[in-house]
């Protein structure tokens, strides 16, 4: 059984920084990119952050772009989501993702197939 479970998430003030981090089981994940979107209430799900099977590529969102940094550690599963600068417009649920080919890094909800159960982030003005 695949298991995606995020942590890290809490209430910050604006210009704090999280460090999401999402541990995965269940299969191997070293051969699927990996990727992180969220979701703030009212609003779509929207892609955050992907990085590919290995760990070379990365691919942001413009907004979180120079502020936000992915990586990922497969011998250990794990892909983690260091958050700078927060600002109150990056309040949303974090969800941790897996899916697709590992030579690329989908942009897309659809890409994936494997999903966290999602962890809050809140930052305060």
């Amino acid at each position: 059984q695949v298991r995606m479970v995020e942590s890290g998430g809490g209430l910050v003030q604006a210009g704090g920084s999280l460090r999401l981090s999402c541990a995965a089981s269940g299969r191997t994940f070293a051969t699927i990119a990996m990727g992180w979107f969220r979701q703030a209430p009212g609003k779509e799900r929207e892609f955050v952050a992907a990085i590919s099977g290995s760990g070379g590529r990365t691919y942001y969102a413009d907004s979180v772009k120079g502020r936000f940094t992915i990586s990922r550690d497969t011998a250990e599963n794990t892909v983690n989501l260091q958050m700078n600068s927060l600002a109150p417009e990056d309040t949303a649920v974090y969800y941790c993702a897996g899916g697709g080919s590992a030579w690329y890094t989908p942009d897309t909800a659809r890409a994936y197939g494997y999903w966290g159960q999602g962890t809050q982030v809140t930052v305060s003005s």
